[in-house]
């Protein structure tokens, strides 16, 4: 489940690597950045159940989730950082519906040693990235250079992933065979309410993919040009490639968007998803990926009285055939303190019953959750 109370934000191994290089040298002994770390977490109650259709035998889950975390203080550039997060079943609509969600009950998903300095920063371990191509725990080397003005250049190498949160957890596993994936990310806010997102990755003997998302912000509109197209190097595989477009404005409490998503006519993306993903705007979005698929959406949000309200709906049409999947997702989330907030949504999910192929699914869930984080 989408974190439904979490906005927008930058690379999470671009952010911890620059705001910690404003904390380089800061204890003189081992002693002292450990006395001057952090400790943080949160606990969490998770629910989720599943409508299915078409003679599907519905699920459903509980979950509840604690995570603790401890991040050393600086000692001449260095830090580390440690995080576990454990799973408590709390219930189960049909057999193995938890386990099919929940591979393990306990995960170490970060242990990483930092070095920063003015400028610079790279990390070693299991990290959190939030990247166009590459997401969730990584076990990875990532660089961050911030000496070129207004740049973020980010550097990164990741061979095993893990998906971990209060809905699913994995065991790390291998990406790419061991061979991993390989990443440059670069952003520039050089120009004046625009951003230019350049990036290149390759997974050795699969693919080379590389892409541009250009943003831009006013007053009242933004948008989004996003371009990327695959090079793959398995014999009998096509090309694959993704256009996105979008635009949105904000006026007081409310906000709106419509967005266009194209992938390739015969390749979809490619392999270009191997290291993950970070597009899908939908809950599920089961088939914007998929050949020629062609997605249009729409979303409306407002806040009142704390209210966060939240709607999506999209239409995508995909393959020779012109299959059609429709989603609509409704939210709400509200903090009740400043540590503690409670979110749920609604999830509709109308597919097409002349795909012979069971992409989608028809069905309805509804997720919720209540978390506090120290």
């Amino acid at each position: 489940m989408k974190n439904l109370l979490k906005g927008q934000t930058i690379s999470l191994v671009a952010c911890g690597l620059i705001l910690s290089s404003t904390m380089a040298f800061g204890a003189d002994t081992i002693d002292a950045a450990f006395k001057e770390g952090k400790a943080s977490g949160s606990l969490a109650l998770y629910g989720a159940k599943y409508d299915l259709k078409d003679g599907v035998t519905d699920s459903g889950y509980g979950n509840g989730n604690a995570t603790v975390a401890f991040e050393t203080g600086s000692f001449y550039g260095l830090s580390a950082k440690a995080e576990f997060k454990g799973n408590l079943k709390l219930g189960e609509v049909e057999n193995n519906d938890y386990d099919s969600n929940f591979a393990n009950h306990s995960l170490m998903t970060e242990a990483y040693i930092k070095y920063a300095m003015e400028g610079f920063a790279i990390s070693a371990g299991r990290q959190a990235i939030d990247l166009e191509w590459l997401g969730d725990y990584n076990e990875s080397v990532v660089a961050a250079i911030t000496a070129v003005p207004d740049t973020t250049i980010v550097l990164g190498f990741a061979n095993r992933q893990a998906e971990s949160g209060i809905d699913v957890s994995e065991d790390f596993s291998d990406i790419n065979g061991n061979k991993g994936a390989y990443v440059a990310d670069i952003k520039y806010t050089g120009l004046q309410s625009v951003e230019f997102n350049p990036y290149a990755y390759t997974a050795p003997d699969v693919a080379d993919w590389y892409g541009l998302k250009t943003t831009f912000t006013t007053d009242y509109v933004g948008g989004l040009v996003h371009y990327t197209a695959s090079n793959e190097d398995v014999v009998n595989t096509d090309d694959g490639s993704m256009l996105a477009l979008e635009l949105n404005t904000t006026v007081a409490d409310l906000t709106a968007a419509v967005g266009y998503i194209k992938t390739d006519k015969d390749g979809g993306i490619g392999s270009m998803a191997v290291a993950g993903d970070n597009y899908v705007p939908f809950d599920s979005g089961n088939a914007i990926y998929l050949q020629d698929a062609r997605n249009v959406y729409g979303s409306l949000g407002y806040t009142i009285v704390g209210v966060e309200l939240g709607a999506l709906y999209g239409v995508t049409t995909y393959g020779s055939a012109d299959y059609k999947e429709k989603e609509l997702n409704l939210t709400a989330g509200y903090f009740i303190t400043e540590s503690l907030g409670t979110s749920i949504l609604f999830a509709n999910i109308d597919g097409d019953e002349a795909d012979a192929t069971d992409a989608t699914t028809d069905q309805n869930y509804v997720l919720a959750n209540v978390e506090y984080t120290f």
